[in-house]
């Protein structure tokens, strides 16, 4: 039995596809002018919210803890990020970011606006939807 996607769907697909090729785009940029790589500027995000095990960023990122290790130890020797150790377990490595690393993920944040101006064009309403929208095709209903 073949599955046949209706012409809007493969249309609302590819236009994901575009926006998202268009933020990697942007991104990788803006991760540039602060003399990182992209996947430097996204381990940095993610400290920057809160510290987190080397194995956890290694399933958020889908790689392997030796890469995360890697990079890790690129933004610690910019000052940027710190290993602590888990005060809930001592054998476990915590990565965080530092004063330094928020700021420049704060400061890189703030420059990715490639959707800032269309989207500040929709309604609140229209952003709702569209968030809610998003959240539903992610699968978090929450």
């Amino acid at each position: 039995m073949t599955s046949r996607i209706d012409p809007l769907t493969l249309e609302v697909v590819e236009l994901i596809g575009t926006i998202v090729a268009r933020y990697h785009e942007e991104y990788e940029e803006a991760a540039a002018k602060h003399a990182l790589t992209g996947a430097q500027a996204r381990v940095l995000s993610l400290l920057s919210r809160a510290p987190t095990p080397m194995r956890r960023l290694a399933q958020q990122l889908k790689c392997e803890p030796s890469n995360v290790t890697g990079i890790v130890d690129r933004l610690e020797a910019r000052g940027l990020a710190e290993r602590r150790l888990d005060p809930a377990d001592r054998r476990v490595k915590l990565a965080a970011a530092t004063e330094a690393g928020r700021e420049t993920s704060a400061q890189l944040r703030g420059s990715l606006d490639f959707a800032r101006e269309p989207l500040a064009e929709l309604s609140d309403e229209e952003r709702t939807v569209l968030r809610d929208l998003l959240k539903r095709v992610l699968g978090d209903v929450s």
